[in-house]
């Protein structure tokens, strides 16, 4: 039986033009594995070159937000989604960068209770506002985050990953992407 990977078909890493190779080898090298959306996505090089530029751009910067903020903001948005690929993937990655097993579990079942920093919680909030009800964005929910210390630029890259994410999440359903297996046991235990 020939795995399914998207209702779309798939690429095998060397079947990728020679630029995304280069890109996806190092994850793919690091991690053990290609992560599906990138076999899924990769069936439309053009599509997934630019979705890498601008998830590059917001995912691995090291200004204003930490990379554990990042993941933060993608697994609470994506539960809001509904999107079991992004949360069981990015939510590997939030266990190993915020090096805690559980908080991707506690923020993709209910981001609204589970315990956070003041910060966290002001980053989830406005996340939240944006992914679900952004047309009820209100300068009072700006001022809330820059009262819990978030910068103007800070509050933008907010903004932009759950907007990046919300696509992200579209697409996962579009093409029915099945997380890989590797991502459920990644950051669960010390290696």
């Amino acid at each position: 039986m020939t795995e399914q990977i998207s209702r779309f078909g798939h690429v095998e890493l060397d079947d990728l033009p020679e630029d995304l190779r280069e890109r996806i080898a190092p994850i793919a090298e690091k991690s053990g594995f290609v992560p599906n959306v990138f076999r899924a996505l990769g069936t439309r090089p053009r599509e997934l070159r630019a979705f890498l530029d601008y998830h590059d751009a917001l995912m691995d910067s090291d200004e204003g937000l930490s990379r554990a903020e990042r993941e933060l903001i993608v697994v609470a948005t994506s539960a809001a989604n509904n999107c079991t690929y992004c949360v069981v993937a990015h939510g590997a990655v939030l266990r190993i960068r915020a090096k805690d097993p559980q908080i991707a579990d506690r923020v993709a079942a209910n981001p609204y209770t589970v315990a956070l920093t003041p910060r966290q919680r002001a980053i989830v909030d406005l996340a939240l506002i944006l992914a679900t009800a952004s047309d009820q964005l209100t300068a009072d929910d700006l001022d809330l985050a820059r009262a819990a210390g978030l910068t103007d630029d800070e509050i933008w890259d907010i903004g932009a990953i759950t907007a990046l994410f919300a696509m992200s999440n579209r697409l996962a359903h579009l093409g029915a992407i099945e997380p890989n297996d590797e991502f459920f046991t990644m950051g669960r235990l010390p290696r």
